[in-house]
C-alpha cells in the first residue's frame, strides 16, 4: 500500500483532481491518502471530498485526515505540498508597498522583490516540512507546488537531504498553447525545454519532427494570436524562443514592460489573455475566503456525479505509479543543477526534462542555453540565491542586494529608493520572519 500525505490539503480544486487521477493507475487503488491541513473547515472537506471520489470509484483506498504533520508524515512514500504562509492580509503588502514605489507587479508570487518577501516568509515552513521528513520518511519523495518554486527548491536542496523536485504546469500549458496555434494535435508535438521555473523556454518545439518555429513565427503574426500573449510574444520576437509561464507573471521578470504606465497600457493591459492582476485577485481570495468556497463545496456534493472519474494530466499522479513501479513517466522539474545546463552556476534550481522509474529521478543533461536566454536566466538565479541566503541566515542587507538586482525594481528606482521599499517590507512581515533579528537593511 503506497502512503500519499498531502500538506496543504484543503487546496479547494487540487486535492480532488489529483486524488482522483492517482486512483485511476491500478498500482495505486489501494493507496492510504493521508491529507493534512491547518484549516478545519477546509480538512473536513476535503476529507469527504476524497471519501467521495473513493465510492465513486469503489476503490479499495483508504482516506484520513490530520491537523498533526508528523502524524502525516510517517511513514509516507510520497508527500505534496501545496501550503500558503500568511493569508491575504499578508501578502497583499508584496504588492501594493512596491506600488507605492512605482514597482508594479502583476501577480508577485515567484520572483523579482514580491517573489523574494513570499519567499522569505515561506522558506522556513518548507525547510521544517523537509526535516521533518529526514526523520519521519527518509526516502519519501517530495512533490513541491507552494511558489515561489525555484527558491523554496533551492532552500530545501541547500537544508536538507530529502529527495524532492517541483512542479508547475506552464510547461505543458504553454506546449499546448503553441500547438493550437499552429493547428497540430499535441500527441504530433515533442519538444525540448529548459531554463528556469517560470522563464524555461522551448529549445526545440517539433511537428512530427520538424521544426515547427517557422509556423509559430507565422501565427503570432495574427492579431488574435498576438493579442492573446502580447508580452510572451514580444518576447519571442526579440528572443527567437518561446518562454513558458504567461504574460503576467513574464511581464514582471525583465525591465521591459512594467516601467512606465505607457508601457504597462500597451503591453500590459488590452491582451485577450490577460490576467487582471493582483489586486482583482485579492478581490477575489477575499470572497472565496469568506464563503464562496463553502457555496462550491455545497454545489459540488449536490452533483450526483460531482468529478468525473477519467484520468487527467496532472504530472503528480504519473510519477507517484512511475515511483512505485509503474510506466516510466518524463516531464519538466525543478532539481539542482548538477551540470544540467553548463552555463548556469552549480547547484542552483533549474527547470529541465526528468524521467522518472521506480528507482527515482532521473534528470536530463541539456548544455549551454543560448546566450540570450542564459542572460535573463543568470540574473534570475543570482538574484534568487541571494535570497536563499537571507531567508536562511537571516541577513536582511541581502534582502536588499536581491532586490537591487530585481530588474523591474532597478528599472523604476534608485538604490536608495529600493533601500527604503524592502525596509518597509521588512518592518511589515516582521512577524513571519522568526530567523532575522534585525529589520534594517
Amino acid at each position: 500500500m503506497t502512503k500519499i500525505t498531502f500538506i496543504g490539503a484543503g487546496s479547494f480544486g487540487f486535492t480532488r483532481g489529483l486524488v482522483r487521477d492517482v486512483l485511476t493507475f491500478p498500482l495505486l487503488r489501494d493507496a492510504e491518502i493521508c491529507l493534512m491541513d491547518i484549516d478545519d473547515e477546509r480538512l473536513d472537506f476535503a476529507l469527504k471530498s476524497v471519501q467521495k471520489i473513493i465510492q465513486l470509484g469503489n476503490y479499495p483506498a483508504k482516506v484520513w485526515a490530520t491537523k498533526d504533520r508528523i502524524e502525516a508524515l510517517k511513514g509516507a512514500d510520497v508527500v505534496l505540498v501545496t501550503i500558503l504562509v500568511g493569508s491575504t492580509d499578508v501578502w497583499r503588502h508584496d504588492i501594493e508597498i512596491p506600488k507605492k514605489y512605482n514597482v508594479d507587479f502583476n501577480v508577485g508570487d515567484t520572483r523579482g522583490t514580491a517573489g523574494i518577501f513570499r519567499a522569505l516568509r515561506t522558506i522556513p515552513v518548507m525547510v521544517s516540512i523537509a526535516k521533518d521528513m529526514e526523520q519521519y520518511c527518509p526516502d519519501a519523495l517530495m512533490l513541491n507546488y507552494t511558489n515561489p518554486m525555484a527558491m523554496l527548491c533551492r532552500a530545501m536542496n541547500r537544508a536538507s537531504n530529502i529527495q524532492l523536485t517541483g512542479l508547475c504546469h506552464s510547461v505543458q500549458g504553454t506546449a499546448e498553447m503553441l500547438a493550437k496555434w499552429i493547428g497540430a494535435p499535441m500527441s504530433e508535438i515533442t519538444y525540448t525545454c529548459a531554463g528556469i521555473n517560470h522563464q524555461a523556454f522551448y529549445l526545440k518545439y517539433e511537428w512530427n519532427g520538424k521544426d515547427a518555429y517557422p509556423l509559430l513565427r507565422e501565427a503570432i503574426e495574427k492579431p488574435e494570436i498576438y493579442n492573446e500573449e502580447i508580452v510572451r510574444n514580444e518576447m519571442f520576437k526579440a528572443l527567437g524562443y518561446y518562454v513558458t509561464e504567461s504574460s503576467g507573471h513574464n511581464s514582471e521578470y525583465n525591465w521591459w514592460f512594467r516601467k512606465r504606465q505607457d508601457l504597462i497600457e500597451k503591453y500590459c493591459t488590452h491582451g485577450t489573455g490577460w490576467n487582471p492582476g493582483v489586486h482583482a485577485y485579492i478581490l477575489k481570495e477575499y470572497q472565496r475566503r469568506e464563503g464562496d468556497w463553502k457555496e462550491e463545496a455545497k454545489k459540488w456534493f449536490a452533483k450526483e456525479t460531482p468529478i468525473s472519474l477519467e484520468r487527467g494530466h496532472e504530472y503528480a499522479a504519473y510519477i507517484i505509479n512511475a515511483i512505485k513501479g509503474g510506466e516510466t513517466f518524463q516531464f519538466n522539474g525543478n532539481v539542482p543543477n548538477t551540470k544540467l545546463i553548463t552555463n548556469l552556476p552549480d547547484d542552483v534550481c533549474v527547470e529541465v526534462p526528468v524521467f522518472v522509474d521506480k528507482a527515482g529521478l532521473h534528470p536530463v543533461h541539456v548544455g549551454a542555453l543560448p546566450p540570450q536566454l542564459v542572460a535573463l536566466n543568470h540574473l534570475s538565479v543570482m538574484t534568487e540565491e541571494m535570497a536563499v541566503e537571507a531567508a536562511l541566515t537571516g541577513d536582511p542587507t541581502l534582502v536588499y542586494q536581491a532586490c537591487c538586482y530585481d530588474p523591474l525594481a532597478a528599472s523604476v528606482l534608485s538604490l536608495a529608493e529600493i533601500r527604503s521599499m524592502v525596509n518597509e517590507l521588512l518592518e511589515i512581515n516582521r512577524p513571519y520572519l522568526p530567523q532575522f533579528k534585525h529589520f534594517k537593511a
